[in-house]
């Protein structure tokens, strides 16, 4: 199990939700050597996994939207995998639905989202893909209360996510 020290958690807690769930990533980027990679999935749990997968898709979306999301290589990441499950089961049902709307895009799309592209192609995708934007906005209005109900949960289920060491 992956160990964090109790007073990591206490200082990132003390410093904001975000910072609490970076605690738990940072460790999990560092135990896959900071890629994700298929010899490197087993090494986290499912919760460890979906704890990730918000981190990364917070941190992409909150860049630059579902397009570079999709474009760093992480929408099979967060779309083939149970994510949005795990979020409604984890009381993020909001959310969850969106994931699930956003999902609907990309597998209609998947083929053409995932190709490589210039940058010009890339920055023309944002009107390709409208479509991303209504989400974005939903997510970005709703991303304060979501970092903080995933906290919550992380916080109640601790054993899930580490093995917390004094």
């Amino acid at each position: 199990m992956i160990e964090i020290t109790d007073a990591a958690l206490q200082k990132a807690a003390g410093e904001g939700m975000d910072e609490f769930i970076q605690v738990f990533t940072n460790k999990y980027k560092e135990v896959i050597g900071g890629e994700l990679a298929a010899e490197t999935m087993s090494l986290l749990t499912g919760e460890q996994h979906s704890l990730l997968a918000y981190q990364i898709f917070r941190d992409e979306v909150m860049a630059g939207g579902f397009c570079q999301l999709i474009q760093n290589g992480y929408g099979g990441y967060i779309f083939d995998n149970p994510f949005a499950k795990v979020m409604r089961l984890w009381g993020v049902e909001e959310f969850s639905k969106l994931i699930y709307k956003a999902k609907k895009i990309f597998d209609a799309n998947r083929k053409d989202l995932e190709k490589e592209r210039t940058d010009d192609e890339f920055m023309a995708m944002y009107e390709q893909y409208e479509a991303f934007d209504e989400l974005e906005e939903a997510y970005l209005e709703m991303e304060e209360q979501v970092t903080a109900l995933i906290a919550s949960y992380v916080d109640d289920h601790l054993e899930l996510f580490a093995k917390i060491i004094k």
